[in-house]
């Protein structure tokens, strides 16, 4: 099992985090087509490598931002989402 880094509670076991998001990724403003909205919603860019995704620890309940690497699994950092952003 892996540890993932809660900003607020430390290294916890993996199954208490669930992935919301890319870091980084704007919504769209103004009238926005259906496709372009159905982009922002559906569409994830899954790079191979390093990355920057906005997690939730769901025991704490506080959203944060994870570096990780997609291939070794290895976790560079993490920070709360006021900190990252």
């Amino acid at each position: 099992m892996q540890l993932f880094p809660c900003p607020f509670c430390g290294k916890r076991a993996e199954t208490e985090f669930s992935y919301a998001a890319e870091a980084g990724k704007t919504r769209p403003e103004g009238d926005v087509s259906d496709v372009a909205w159905s982009r922002y919603l559906y569409a994830e860019n899954n790079p191979r490598g390093a990355t920057r995704e906005i997690w939730v620890h769901l025991t704490c309940g506080e959203y944060f931002v994870m570096e990780r690497d997609t291939v070794t699994h290895a976790v560079k950092s993490s920070a709360s989402l006021r900190d990252a952003l």
